[in-house]
């Protein structure tokens, strides 16, 4: 049967069906969405309870664990972290990724809702949760600047405009504000003062409540109209504070400004942003889960204009970090590559055939392919990212093969004399079942590939869908519009040009060394066998001792850094190291923008991203390698500089790129282990740098003991003593006072001068025999003999309350504590975290690792893990042997059933060692790991290399079976007569790969490794299988079982036109 026959026969109905896939190819290109990798979104959901005041430890006993046993119980959860630090916890989920994140999210709220009970009465607002992406770095980050106004002022118009607005934006995740806080009333108490007037502070905070209360007032209904009522309120301005009546003493009313510092200032003190230098406030943005990078950057510059309109026109914004500028530069330079590819593919095609008329013919076969393969993975959903151009650049030196195979045989045929119809239809019928048994087992090599899980699965999926849709698209193209371009444009009379019969002739006298070659060969064909079990065995020698690695490190033009300070480090201290970092940063010539924060939600330290300028410049390790000695000289803290990169997953944050946790029940014996640990880490510079732990042990805390005779004989309660220190140094938040477009604070606490050590609780009070509303715990001010101040009608108290010092009745001392409190899976955990020196793979980090916890001799008690992409490396290096042995069952099932035969697939697949080989070896002279990149290739070259058996096979079989030759004459004739669309398939094949090999442009360390493995694969593969396939086969076709039916298994019987003797 002859599948083609039907196509060259109807050659206008064939070029309109081609013509129609290459149109739809070309609105599916103007449309496909375009991102740096695959989608890759790891379900995870971040848990957050706040209690202002709390300590790290009170925060993770009594918040993170009950939240913890709850949220464990959910299904798919596949780790649970959570830190706590002073008043705030955060508890990270992230599932398995099959799980639906709406549905977990479901599940999360019912688990926050079943712990509710458990938790402090104190917590006032109940945990709140929200769906991340772990593997998202920022998208965007704007810094606004004002020379008038304040950080502050800035941040109310941020967070009261451009973040509502921005949230609005299709695929705008989420909108975090960092740099600043909103505008508040601070209250700054005179200790001093409410001493002398015998106020307890938590009477200021209850008059200050009293005085803001907003509550529904009422109505007043008449017979025909209705007056809704309205009383004044205390505006949102310290002026409106300052005369709120206190206290009455003597007659005379104690108002707030009498005992304290009323001023406008931010909500939260401690915190500072800075935009190359000058103060800002910074608005990180990240995307949802699913939506498209490019896309999403797009819509929100299309409503920065907008935004900077709304604002006041002093204040100004700055784009200061656009992630997507990189991925356009890097799909730009991967499109170049494909370009290249495919005129090196056509250039090699028409040196070997020469004729342009015969070259038109693959060439059109390979764009055809191509916009065909874009067409349906547009249809998937699938975007065009780099490990999808990658498969398509490397595609185009296999799509061409099956054309090549076609249009070789169908040439041969004209050339001695055939009808270009006759030749077409013998050529095509000829080399049909070999193109079929090409392209099959080529796409059998990714079946394993679709079932793998997690997130390397995910990466491989879309790569292999891609492979397997441009193969088999080529195959039908060169099946049907191949051979009908074929019999139209091929002519036997046409002259060959003058270089091309100098390569003829060259190419002739390559073949003629080849006959003598295989000759030998076969005479020898014991020595040519141990040559291939050596291969074999050099095979799984080089693939066990390669170095080994995740992904590539990328340089996408971005850093981010976290700066580890010294715990007991004051903010304002930290505010300048600060400025001495972005000020060294922002002068290396590498660095065009530097955005930096520190305080609010991101506690211990201090965060950098840092934007590098585009075009030719130093790489982003150089960069980092350049800066780590300057930053080292600032004293008190350490800067961590890594580059950001596209595949992220998951894992704790941590200021450097690859983790290590340590879990154990007892947090005495687990910050002794994670000490150790990291101390004997930082002796091997050569294998590990920037080592860091999460453990932050070196806080300092004041820990008062009270003397509960002495407070219950002076009826002090623990309410009362816990009101009174929250009241003086927690930034109290005594009052919310709203407006049209924010909500307000009035923050109460001891003015700073009075609050700069310990030695401050000497001047705070405590009320004395339940003299104060605050004993009980009531928020009203008590009115036993108490006025009423007649301009605001507030409650004032006019007897003067009993109160005592604190250490009356309490002793306190210094201790260092814990500054965050860390966990995993519910237990005490410490992630050491580290960066790789140049030269130094994962891999073997990571075995050096495991080596020195093994003789560190770290108790029992404490167990390990690898997480976030050190975890990942651990779990794709135990899949590489079951991969590639799943490859290898694919292919010799499709091959056997094509064949007929359980033994020629052997034959053919024994071609594979030697590629692998060349593969490991090329990867391993670049000075390059083996990762997944290195990985792809190998299961490409597993599908490629089997090309030159089954085209020499294929032949073979066909003479034994058509022409009754013996298995050692069909096996000769078949290697020779086929030695030129081998050598022109493998070639098309390396020089599609060679220019990802070569690795230019933006993006070049991530396609460099595919390039060189399946160029050091082929270049292997072709000098080794040309010799061994044909002694393979005679070794094994001894124990073929012949059936008597062999002759109805040829494509032409003996008196039909086939092959003719080399």
């Amino acid at each position: 049967m002859n599948l083609s026959a039907p196509f060259i026969r109807r050659p206008v109905g064939t070029l309109l069906l081609t013509l129609g896939l290459m149109l739809a190819g070309v609105a599916a290109t103007l449309s496909i969405p375009v991102s740096p990798l695959p989608q890759i979104d790891l379900p995870t959901i971040s848990v957050t309870a706040t209690l202002s005041g709390a300590s790290p430890s009170n925060m993770a006993s009594s918040v993170a664990a009950p939240l913890e046993k709850r949220l464990g119980t959910i299904a798919g959860v596949t780790q649970m972290t959570s830190a706590s630090s002073t008043g705030s916890t955060r508890i990270t989920l992230q599932f398995d990724l099959g799980r639906d994140i709406d549905g977990a999210a479901r599940d999360v709220q019912a688990a926050i809702n079943a712990a509710r009970a458990d938790l402090p009465s104190t917590l006032r607002t109940n945990p709140t949760y929200r769906k991340v992406n772990p593997a998202d770095a920022p998208i965007m980050i704007l810094a606004l600047t004002s020379d008038r106004r304040s950080p502050a002022e800035i941040f109310d118009t941020v967070s009261a405009i451009v973040q509502q607005r921005l949230l609005q934006v299709e695929g705008v995740g989420d909108v975090e504000l960092g740099g600043a806080a909103l505008p508040s009333v601070r209250v700054d108490v005179n200790p001093l003062a409410v001493a002398r007037y015998g106020i307890p502070l938590e009477d200021v905070r209850a008059a200050l409540s009293a005085s803001a209360a907003n509550r529904p007032r009422g109505l007043i209904e008449g017979a025909g109209l209705a007056w809704q009522i309205y009383a004044d309120t205390p505006g949102v301005r310290a002026e409106d504070f300052r005369d709120l009546p206190v206290a009455s003493r003597n007659g005379t009313l104690v108002r707030l400004e009498d005992i304290a510092n009323v001023h406008d200032g931010p909500e939260d003190v401690r915190t500072m942003g800075l935009f190359n230098g000058q103060r800002a406030v910074m608005v990180v943005i990240t995307r949802q889960p699913g939506a498209n990078i490019v896309a999403t950057v797009n819509a929100v510059k299309a409503a920065l204009p907008r935004l900077q309109a709304s604002i006041p026109a002093d204040v100004k914004l700055h784009l200061a970090s656009d992630r997507t500028t990189t991925i356009r530069a890097s799909l730009r330079e991967v499109e170049i590559t494909l370009l290249i590819a495919t005129l090196l593919v056509v250039g090699v095609v028409s040196l070997f055939l020469r004729s342009l008329r015969a070259t038109l013919v693959p060439a059109m076969a390979v764009l055809t392919s191509l916009l065909g393969t874009v067409a349906v993975i547009y249809m998937l959903g699938f975007s065009l990212n780099n490990l999808s151009l990658m498969a398509l650049t490397v595609a185009t030196g296999f799509v061409v093969d099956d054309a090549i195979v076609v249009v070789e045989n169908i040439a041969r045929h004209i050339e001695r004399g055939m009808k270009p119809v006759q030749a077409a239809l013998t050529g095509a019928r000829e080399v049909g079942f070999t193109v079929l048994s090409i392209s099959a087992s080529l796409i059998a090599v990714f079946i394993p590939l679709l079932f793998m899980g997690g997130v390397v699965g995910r990466l491989f999926r879309e790569f292999a869908v891609t492979m397997s849709v441009a193969v088999a698209i080529s195959l039908v193209i060169s099946l049907t519009a191949t051979p009908m371009l074929a019999a139209l444009l091929l002519r036997g009379e046409e002259r060959t040009p003058r270089f091309a019969q100098w390569f003829e002739r060259g190419f002739e006298h390559v073949r003629t060394r080849y006959s003598h070659g295989l000759d030998r060969a076969l005479a020898h064909r014991g020595i040519t066998l141990a040559l291939l079990a050596a291969t074999v065995a050099l095979n799984v020698a080089l693939i066990v001792q390669a170095p080994k690695g995740l992904f590539p490190e990328q340089d996408t033009g971005s850093l981010m850094g976290g700066v580890h300070v010294d715990q007991s480090m004051s903010f304002s201290a930290v505010q300048s190291r600060l400025v001495q970092i972005v000020g060294m940063v922002k002068r290396d010539p590498a660095v065009a923008d530097v955005v930096a924060f520190t305080g609010g939600s991101r506690t211990g330290g201090a965060f950098l991203f840092i934007m590098l300028k585009q075009g030719k410049r130093d790489p982003a390790r150089t960069v980092i390698n350049r800066l780590r000695p300057q930053l080292g000289r600032i004293t008190g803290v350490t800067a961590f500089l890594n580059p950001v990169q596209d595949l992220q997953t998951g894992g704790r944050s941590a200021n450097s790129s690859y983790q290590y946790t340590l879990q154990a029940n007892d947090p005495v014996t687990l910050r002794a282990a994670g000490t150790k640990l990291v101390d004997l880490m930082k002796r091997e510079p050569q294998t590990f740098t920037d080592v860091d732990i999460d453990q932050q042990d070196g806080g300092s805390e004041t820990y008062l003991t009270v003397d509960r005779v002495a407070a219950a004989r002076l009826g002090i309660t623990n309410q009362a003593i816990d009101n009174a220190l929250y009241d003086a140094f927690g930034q109290r938040q005594a009052v919310t006072l709203y407006s049209g477009l924010n909500q307000y604070h009035v923050v109460l606490g001891v003015a700073p001068e009075f609050s700069t050590s310990p030695e401050a609780l000497n001047g705070t009070y405590v009320p004395a025999g339940g003299s104060s509303a605050a004993a009980t715990g009531s928020a009203p001010v008590s009115t036993t003999g108490a006025g009423r101040d007649a301009s605001t009608g507030n409650a004032v108290n006019t007897t003067p309350a009993t109160i005592v010092p604190i250490s009356t009745i309490a002793r306190w001392q210094n201790n260092s504590t814990p500054a965050v409190v860390n966990h995993q899976g519910g237990e005490p955990s410490a992630t050491v975290s580290f960066n790789l020196p140049n030269g130094v793979t994962l891999g073997q980090a990571a075995e050096r690792l495991i080596a020195i916890q093994r003789s560190a001799g770290l108790p029992a008690t404490v167990h390990g893990g690898f997480a976030g992409n050190a975890q990942l490396l651990q779990q794709s290096m135990g899949s590489m042997p079951l991969l590639i042995l799943a490859a290898l069952v694919a292919i010799y099932l499709v091959l056997g059933i094509l064949y007929e035969s359980a033994i020629h697939p052997i034959t053919i697949l024994s071609t594979i060692p030697s590629a692998g080989v060349g593969a490991v070896v090329a990867l391993m002279l670049a000075g390059m790991q083996l990762d997944v990149i290195g990985l792809i290739a190998i299961i490409l070259l597993i599908g490629i290399v089997k090309k030159n058996a089954i085209l020499i096979i294929d032949f073979a079989l066909d003479a034994e079976r058509g022409r009754g030759l013996a298995p050692v004459d069909a096996i000769r004739e078949a290697a020779l007569q086929r030695f030129r669309p081998i050598v022109m398939t493998t070639l098309a094949a390396a020089l599609g790969a060679l220019p990802l090999a070569i690795g230019f442009g933006e993006g070049a360390e991530l396609r460099q490794p595919l390039g060189v493995a399946i160029v050091g694969g082929l270049v292997a593969a072709q000098f080794l299988t040309l010799f061994t396939t044909p002694v393979v086969f005679l070794a094994l076709d001894r124990f073929r079982r012949r059936s008597p039916h062999e002759r109805l298994l040829a494509r032409h019987g003996p008196d039909e036109p086939g092959l003719e003797p080399a």
